[in-house]
């Protein structure tokens, strides 16, 4: 029987169903939920919110789903909060360079494929409301098992407990008070800590909330001064004893030039536009209060306002950005965090079995800056003793575990690279067996004379541990370089005698031609 990290056991039978699919009846309905914007007061927005606190946040919910399709800024800059997070790219480290470990990063890397961007998507719905659930449909019909599509669910299907608040449930008939418990391995839960305390009083919605209600009043407020003092005001005069009918008349025509621009009157009438003295500075006050209230739901949202408004110069824009880049970070790190918990770990365990480590997800943007800083590093560290993993160079890299028979780049010394073109002209010549000979003799002094040089490198760190003083340390090293022998110069003095008594041959066989 296989266990979760909260030790539920795993139904295996249950993780290729839907679980929390809506329907046209019961609780989990679409059509349960009614609009709770339109004509919405400070008094019931503020019932509202207690509400959600209290256990109840359906209506809550609701609000931050219509303030998204209502309000273009809020939209705007959640959005760009959101895809800030699912725009980095996928970076996953294996628990260390042993061959499993490895093979499962590699597996990983392939589960964060097609379909996990709008996936992570689905679970940063989480920043405006203050928690997501994804639910994963699982493919069985082959190993390794692995999720055939992720479904999101709307939050509204779920309830927290109403003990801690914190644990997420989902709403069923089977219990209508309390909902029922998640299905292990087949639901993954992003609620993020924007703030400490229980998560429905952690969304963005909750924050914005007020701001997004008085710009609403606001701009229907605009609209209605718009429609009076939009136009001016259109003064139609008559003569003293006018019949009605003509009195009409010139009604109608005071009345139509709002939306016609045109009016026919009777000879002796006359229209007179009066600019409404009342009316100045009004459009500015309201244009102010919206710009303002814009302002404090950018601040809410980013942190900052100068990347999502107006009136800001390049270099505040660039430093206000690094606020913005702040909350990326923290956002990208608890959204691994539910990846790893909810997905990798899931997936490891049903194919694999418990595991004492587990791959480490991260989301995050590789700078040049910091490829070179590593880079240096490593050059010089590495001579000195530093024990590096290689795999975990590879994931900060972003590169991927070479395979088994892959072609990989290597570090190439000047007898190494010499030796591919000298094997290449080998290959292309064909040689008399005087001359394979020769060339064997050739190609036997590389190794042969890396062997004299290893040799003699160790000779020397002998004589510098003998030595007693710098002065008998430099004599000791004269008599070495006088010494009758050296290995290397032997092997380079065979092949030059070898290859004076080839040519000397190839010139006394031309002589007798």
């Amino acid at each position: 029987m296989i266990l979760d990290q909260y030790g539920k056991p795993v139904r295996k039978n249950m993780l290729d169903k839907e679980i929390a699919a809506p329907g046209l009846t019961g609780v989990r309905s679409l059509w349960n939920f009614a609009q709770v914007a339109s004509g919405l007061t400070p008094g019931g927005l503020a019932c509202l919110l207690r509400d959600a606190a209290e256990g109840d946040h359906t209506a809550y919910l609701s609000l931050a789903e219509e303030m998204e399709e209502r309000d273009g800024h809020y939209a705007s800059v959640l959005g760009t909060r959101k895809r800030a997070v699912s725009g980095l790219p996928v970076v996953v480290e294996a628990a260390s360079d042993a061959p499993k470990d490895v093979q499962l990063a590699d597996e990983i890397r392939a589960l964060f494929g097609r379909g996990t961007k709008s996936m992570m998507e689905h679970c940063l719905d989480a920043l405006g409301k203050g928690f997501a659930v994804v639910e994963i449909i699982w493919d069985r019909s082959s190993t390794p098992w692995k999720p055939a599509r992720y479904e999101w669910r709307d939050p509204r299907f779920f309830q927290f407990d109403m003990e801690s608040r914190t644990e997420i449930r989902l709403r069923d008939e089977a219990d209508m008070m309390n909902g029922i418990p998640l299905e292990p391995y087949k639901f993954i839960r992003h609620v993020p800590q924007l703030k400490s305390g229980i998560p429905i009083r952690g969304g963005l919605a909750r924050v914005v909330a007020w701001s997004w209600m008085f710009k609403t009043f606001g701009i229907k407020d605009w609209m209605a001064f718009a429609e009076v003092f939009g136009m001016p005001l259109r003064l139609g005069k008559y003569r003293s004893g006018e019949p009605q009918a003509n009195i009409d008349i010139l009604k109608a025509a005071v009345a139509n030039l709002g939306i016609d621009a045109a009016a026919v009157i009777p000879e002796g009438m006359q229209i007179e536009f009066q600019e409404l003295a009342n009316s100045t500075g009004g459009a500015d006050l309201f244009e102010r209060m919206a710009n303002w209230m814009d302002s404090q739901i950018s601040k809410a949202v980013l942190g900052q306002t100068m990347t999502a408004d107006n009136g800001s110069s390049r270099s505040q824009a660039e430093v206000h950005n690094e606020v913005r880049k702040d909350l990326r970070d923290a956002d990208a790190d608890q959204l691994a965090e539910s990846l790893e918990r909810d997905l990798v770990i899931p997936y490891i365990v049903l194919n694999h079995g418990p595991q004492k480590a587990y791959p480490k997800v991260c989301l995050r943007e590789p700078e040049s800056a910091d490829v070179t800083v590593l880079s240096d590093a490593l050059a010089k560290l590495v001579p000195l003793g530093l024990r590096v993993e290689s795999s975990e160079v590879r994931d900060k890299l972003g590169f991927s575990d070479p395979a088994k028979d892959a072609e990989c780049l290597q570090p190439q010394s000047a007898l190494v690279q010499f030796a591919p073109a000298m094997n290449s002209m080998k290959a292309r010549a064909q040689f008399t067996p005087d001359q394979q000979a020769l060339e064997d003799l050739v190609a036997g002094i590389v190794p042969e004379g890396a062997a004299a040089l290893k040799l003699e490198g160790q000779e020397i760190d002998e004589l510098i541990r003998q030595a007693r003083s710098f002065e008998e340390l430099r004599v000791m090293l004269a008599e070495y370089m006088e010494r009758d022998t050296d290995p290397l110069e032997d092997s380079v003095q065979r092949v030059l005698v070898a290859a004076d008594m080839w040519g000397r041959k190839q010139a006394g066989g031309e002589d007798e031609a």
